[in-house]
Formats: structure tokens, C-alpha cells, sequence
């Protein structure tokens, strides 16, 4: 059994890993280089756009077509040159991250900004980075084939443009 002394030690071993841990991601999450590897300067991203459905839609270069205008998230279709994607916004910032967790288990790609979701294939994505700004998530689906549905995913009400 271990006497007092030690519990304080393990404690303190513990705390002190815990902050070096996070002090490291931290450090390796912010620290990118500046070049592009080949010794040009890459672009800094721009930071994300905010404001409202229709305020970003018109940013990015859509006529946004509103499914859902709810208290919590209005989401729109919008289609561009680059093709058909969904924008969501949301209310909270939580409500948006509870929302994300939950459409990666449908897997793609999602360009995420303060409290705004686009959602669409990889290159449309992309071109939309470049007028929204934001950060791209991307997932894959979490579906195993033998959910008791056969593997189908006929009529699911999943958060990708049709």
C-alpha cells in the first residue's frame, strides 16, 4: 500500500506530465513553417468569414436556397460553378461542433468557420476556402455494412447535397 509521500509524488508526476503533454500539442499544432518546403513563402490563411446564411452565401457566390430556418441552425443548397454544397450556421458554437461530430459519421469534407458549416465534395470545398476562409475537416464514413439495413443508405436524412 502506498504511504502518503508517494501519492503527493504521483500526483505531482502526473500534473507536470499533463502540462508538458499539453504545452507540446500546442507548440506542434501552431508551429508551421512559414515556407512552402522548396524555400517559398506559402500564404497565411485567411481567417473565416462570419456573418449571416445570406450574408455568407452572397461571400461565396450563391443564391442560398433555405431548407431549414430554425432557432438553432438555418441551413440553405447553394450551388456555384464549382458545384452543390450545403451551408449551415448556427446559433452557438456548441450547437455547431455537436452538429459536425455528429454528419462525420456520414464521412466528407467540411469547411468550418465561427459558427458556419459548408459541406460538399473535396474541390468544392476548396474553391469555397478561398472565398470563405475557414478550416477543412474531412471524414470518413463510420457505416460497417452490417447495421441490420443491408448496407444501404437509401433515403437517410445524412447532411450531403444531393
Amino acid at each position: 500500500m502506498a504511504t502518503e509521500p508517494e501519492w503527493r509524488d504521483v500526483r505531482r508526476c502526473g500534473a507536470t506530465s499533463l502540462a508538458l503533454a499539453g504545452i507540446l500539442l500546442l507548440a506542434g499544432c501552431s508551429a508551421e513553417s512559414a515556407d512552402d518546403g522548396r524555400g517559398r513563402q506559402r500564404p497565411t490563411p485567411k481567417p473565416a468569414a462570419t456573418g449571416t446564411l445570406e450574408q455568407l452565401a452572397k461571400r461565396a457566390g450563391c443564391d442560398p436556397n433555405v431548407q431549414t430556418d430554425a432557432a438553432e441552425l438555418r441551413q440553405a443548397n447553394c450551388k456555384t460553378s464549382e458545384g452543390r454544397y450545403v451551408l449551415t450556421t448556427f446559433a452557438t458554437d456548441r450547437g455547431q461542433r455537436e452538429w459536425i461530430n455528429e454528419a462525420k459519421d456520414y464521412g466528407g469534407s467540411y469547411l468550418v468557420g465561427r459558427q458556419w458549416v459548408a459541406v460538399g465534395a473535396p474541390g468544392v470545398v476548396a474553391a469555397l476556402r478561398g472565398r470563405l476562409g475557414g478550416t477543412v475537416e474531412t471524414a470518413s464514413p463510420h457505416h460497417s455494412g452490417d447495421s441490420g439495413g443491408g448496407g444501404s443508405e437509401d433515403g437517410h436524412s445524412g447532411h450531403h447535397p444531393g
